[in-house]
């Protein structure tokens, strides 16, 4: 389970964003799931909730995004999109003769702090 390793790096960088910026409290994060990332949405919540233990951002929202893998059909000439990596057929056609951009990467996009700012 490498959820727990990505969630321990998400903390790390809230953590050091949230100094940076001299805000008491994280209390949103917004995360993008590549689609051939490997990662399961119930672990990572489940394990961002520990990585955030005794952090600014304990406590806070996470909203993850499954992003979807942009694909190319060279049978149909179209744009078509997979939601996993283990499904490799045009959406539109059925083709498998597919040119495929995806991510596999897990971003954080957004965070939202607190009105109470700090002055330290």
């Amino acid at each position: 389970m490498h959820e727990i390793t990505l969630c321990q790096h998400m903390a790390d960088l809230i953590e050091t964003q949230a100094r940076r910026h001299a805000v008491h409290r994280v209390t949103a994060v917004w995360v993008d799931i590549g689609a051939f990332s490997c990662t399961d949405e119930d672990a990572l919540q489940f394990c961002f909730g520990l990585a955030c233990r005794g952090t600014r951002a304990e406590g806070c929202a996470l909203h993850l995004r499954q992003l979807e893998a942009e694909c190319w059909c060279y049978d149909c000439q179209s744009d078509c999109a997979l939601m996993t990596a283990h499904v490799k057929i045009c959406s539109r056609c059925g083709g498998k003769n597919l040119r495929i951009v995806a991510d596999d990467s897990v971003k954080i996009t957004k965070l939202q702090f607190d009105e109470e700012v700090n002055n330290v």
